[in-house]
């Protein structure tokens, strides 16, 4: 469910709040293939499955800034600001990539809020979104995202 926040005190307030997971997704290979045109990364541990099939992960892998930019996809459904005049992404603070995403397995979102700070007249959120794989004990990214948010008065 995704937490909602319509001030700055609430969204101060919430601070080192766990936010919970999203639904999952699976990983398939024509999303792999899309990522590879897009990027011309085009590595045959992504797009080539007859290759993979005998390479160290055992089948196609999604490009880790794949799996990053999937961070995206899951942020709003972890959480939202309502009441705004505007917000926007500041950027992202320590990512990794601790395990590969094979093509077939499914992910999903875990989010924390680990820190808010008040900048002028904005809000700051740092958000840990953790990419789960079903069935890994190690996660395919974890990145800690930076989000500035002006409130309405």
């Amino acid at each position: 469910m995704t937490m909602v926040f319509s001030s700055a005190e609430q969204l101060v307030a919430a601070e080192g709040q766990d936010l919970g997971t999203t639904d999952w997704v699976e990983i398939r290979q024509d999303r792999i293939d899309r990522f590879a045109d897009a990027t011309d990364d085009h590595q045959w541990i992504h797009v080539d499955p007859a290759r993979a099939k005998d390479g160290p992960f055992g089948a196609c892998i999604a490009h880790g800034y794949l799996t990053l930019a999937l961070a995206n996809l899951f942020l709003p459904q972890l959480i939202r600001a309502d009441n705004l005049k505007m917000g926007v992404n500041v950027g992202c603070d320590r990512v990794r990539f601790p395990a590969p995403v094979k093509v077939g397995s499914r992910i999903r979102g875990r989010g924390e809020i680990l820190k808010v700070e008040r900048i002028k007249d904005a809000v700051q959120s740092t958000v840990r979104v953790t990419i789960e794989i079903e069935g890994s004990e190690r996660p395919g990214c974890v990145v800690d995202t930076i989000s500035r948010y002006t409130f309405n008065d």
